[in-house]
């Protein structure tokens, strides 16, 4: 077992494990993720590193709750501890490698995070902002009650722009209308990575497009081995063919056929409601859903 050294609820339905791991935090980088099993009957779960302690032996994952697997996840706590956690798995983010730092410091840097999309950024700003580059940061979320680690990003980034759909915490809109109206004030980008929803990142790099900045995703598709065996997280990436978990997570936004992308997610969907309608029932649950019938 792997030990949950700190369980905390960060938001609604957003809870942060910091787990010790000795093996995975002593080799991962910023981008990179795990995939966690919580015991034999959990379901094999991708999670972004959102920090790591080589001291401490210890990783730090973000999860909301979505599944029956996450479902399951939020009732753990400290002292408790995941069965299996496989990683680092994924490529580590091109900005944050040391061999490209001398090029990473010419460069103006936008991050946009939407909703999670948070937990995978914070290691990359912070990973930056250790080694003398301080990038800006727009953070958004549906609403306020979803907002999380404003005050960590804050100690780490340059400037941190937070939006909200509804206009209940900070900027009132999306992440891209923050990005216009920075470019109406005059700010420039020439690199902006977002992380996010595929919906948002699609959006986010229609308009980094027209600005002309070249801008970075992090797909997150489905993934089940995390090795590119099972082809779960398949996507078109300049009409070729890659597999997220061994070629990504982070492409080209440019290039990367989002539509496609999202189809293939929403295959998944009627399976995963099932699930968790069974895991929330429990006993009670008939065997079957009006989809099967």
């Amino acid at each position: 077992m792997f030990e949950i050294i700190r369980a905390e609820n960060l938001a609604d339905k957003i809870y942060l494990y910091e787990v010790k791991t000795r093996r995975v935090s002593e080799k991962c980088l910023p981008g990179q993720f795990v995939i966690v099993r919580t015991d034999e009957r959990g379901e094999r779960i991708p999670l972004t590193i959102c920090d790591y302690d080589r001291e401490k032996e210890t990783v730090t994952l973000v999860v909301q709750t979505i599944g029956a697997g996450t479902e399951r996840m939020k009732h753990l706590k400290a002292g408790d501890g995941f069965m299996d956690i496989v990683g680092p798995l994924g490529l580590p983010s091109e900005l944050c490698l040391e061999e490209n730092l001398e090029e990473t410091k010419k460069k103006k840097i936008v991050f946009i995070a939407g909703g999670l999309g948070t937990a995978p950024v914070y290691p990359q700003v912070k990973w930056l902002h250790e080694h003398g580059v301080d990038a800006d940061v727009i953070m958004g979320s549906r609403t306020k009650d979803l907002l999380f680690y404003i005050d960590e990003m804050k100690s780490v980034a340059g400037n941190v722009y937070v939006t909200t759909d509804d206009g209940t915490y900070g900027f009132h809109g999306m992440g891209t209308d923050q990005l216009k109206a920075l470019y109406a004030e005059g700010k420039t980008y020439d690199h902006c990575v977002a992380i996010g929803p595929m919906i948002m990142m699609k959006f986010v790099c229609l308009l980094t497009k027209e600005l002309g900045i070249h801008t970075i995703v992090s797909m997150n598709p489905i993934m089940v081995d995390g090795t590119g065996m099972c082809g779960a997280c398949r996507l078109v990436v300049n009409n070729e063919v890659k597999f997220a978990c061994v070629d990504g997570p982070e492409f080209d936004g440019h290039l990367v056929d989002f539509d496609g992308a999202m189809k293939r997610m929403a295959q998944y969907k009627t399976e995963e409601g099932r699930a968790l309608l069974k895991e929330q029932e429990g006993d009670t649950h008939s065997g079957h859903c009006a989809a099967d019938e």
